[in-house]
């Protein structure tokens, strides 16, 4: 079984400021660099079997830290234990010669594996099958696309099921047929007892693949929990990155490590103060009062806040109420600064964090108008709730300056997870499974043959 152990790992690279500088280092004419560290103090383990996704922005630390992992770089601080056989997919071709051909290529990258040529032989078949590129196997690699690269560097990196798997954004090249058989693989992997290393852009990728993901910001890891908690610190700190003054946006759990909690302790802010469900919806005894935004990815001008969130049911407030009942999300929002074009939004995720759906005022074109210090709004988003049965929370916030694409000049409030909710399954409608009920209508229409 693969396990991974890092400790205070960190990578510095020499910057010099003249050309000459690095041969007047060699002839010992004294220090003519800088040291730039790409990563510093990063320390964690994965256990045999984990999924572990890991999220930044560009120029985060994130290739150059599996390149260490793999040994094909070394690091200046620190040190890295593996166990177990390694399967890395870094860069698109890396091991690759493209004069050879693709066959040819197998051979070569499956030995450089420590893969005998008999084993390769033996799952050569596999390999074909799997990459799907047809004749191209015996042309030269240099007549393939990008896509066709990835498809024969993932077929031979899990012909043979690794302790460890390391994918570095490499299966983001391919199609979505291609990416969803490399996804089963993987997942199949996983429940096999493969450890995963998972870098990826896509965040629902990682919200599905991974149990655990981590978050490394300019060389330092500043998450390391649940994939929800380290995704939502990530927007958010993008979030920042994008205001002209990102410096005034306090965005919470950003200034240490993310601690984990179980997924109750995710959904809400706020203590439960629910009834128990019963069939017509459960009673909410009272709205969830304003607080300041303390979950992991929450943020704040302080100069706007949401002030309740509540869901209505029947005009009565509810904590759950059944799959494709009509429902209103009421926002209460105050105002300590005066804004020309203020929004309100929220988003539904589901259990693991995964965003359902989400919209605002703006992305509605409804126009909420002009606001003074000290102003408050409540704004009523009414919907038919087909989701599937199961928990949700609702996030919550507010912006400023509606711009093309639903973007806006200057983010000021976000509560993550404010108000947890139960869907209850709904008894009378059509069987059904997935995340949202489409409620379709079904016709069949038979065409009878004339008798002779």
């Amino acid at each position: 079984m693969g396990h991974i152990r890092v400790h205070r790992i960190g990578k510095a690279y020499k910057r010099y400021a003249r050309k000459w500088g690095r041969f007047a280092e060699w002839v010992g004419a004294g220090t003519h660099h800088e040291l730039r560290w790409a990563l510093r103090d990063v320390t964690f383990t994965v256990a045999p079997g984990e999924a572990v996704g890991i999220i930044g922005f560009n120029g985060a630390g994130k290739s150059t830290l599996l390149k260490i992992i793999c040994g094909t770089t070394r690091a200046t601080t620190g040190d890295v234990e593996v166990g177990g056989r390694i399967a890395a997919l870094l860069e698109l071709g890396i091991g690759f010669h493209p004069d050879f051909t693709g066959r040819e290529n197998a051979y070569m990258a499956g030995q450089l594996r420590g893969l005998r040529t008999g084993e390769i032989d033996d799952h050569m078949r596999e390999i074909e099958d799997f990459a799907a590129i047809g004749d191209y196997l015996d042309q030269p690699l240099r007549t393939y696309s990008s896509g066709m690269h990835v498809r024969l560097a993932f077929s031979i990196a899990t012909a043979v099921r690794p302790d460890i798997l390391i994918v570095d954004e490499a299966l983001a090249v391919g199609d979505v047929l291609f990416q969803q058989k490399c996804f089963d693989r993987i997942r199949s992997f996983c429940r096999a007892g493969t450890t995963l290393l998972f870098v990826s852009h896509s965040l629902a990728t990682v919200h599905s693949l991974c149990d655990r993901a981590l978050l490394i910001n300019e060389g330092r890891v500043v998450a390391d929990g649940q994939p929800r908690e380290a995704i939502d610190l990530l927007n958010a700190l993008t979030v920042q990155a994008r205001e002209a003054d990102g410096a005034g946006l306090v965005v919470a759990g950003a200034a240490a490590p993310l601690h984990s909690v179980s997924a109750a302790e995710t959904v809400a802010i706020s203590p439960e103060n629910g009834t128990t469900a019963s069939p017509g919806g459960a009673v909410a005894e009272e709205a969830t009062p304003a607080s300041p935004p303390s979950r992991a990815g929450s943020y704040s001008t302080q100069r706007a806040s949401v002030t309740a969130v509540t869901i209505l049911h029947h005009d009565r407030p509810v904590d759950a109420f059944i799959s494709e009942s009509t429902v209103t999300l009421q926002i209460s929002a105050r105002f300590d600064d005066d804004y020309d074009d203020p929004h309100i939004g929220f988003q539904i995720r589901n259990a693991r964090g995964e965003p359902v759906f989400m919209t605002n005022t703006h992305c509605m074109r409804v126009s909420v108008g002009a606001v003074r210090a000290g102003d408050e709004l409540v704004v009523r988003f009414r919907f038919r709730a087909a989701l599937a049965a199961g928990e949700y929370s609702i996030t919550a916030g507010i912006a400023n300056g509606g711009l093309l694409e639903g973007f806006f000049r200057e983010a000021l409030y976000r509560a993550q997870d404010v108000r947890a909710f139960t869907v209850l399954r709904n008894m009378d409608a059509i069987i059904w499974s997935g995340a949202y009920n489409l409620d379709p209508e079904c016709f069949v229409e038979r065409t009878v043959s004339g008798l002779c």
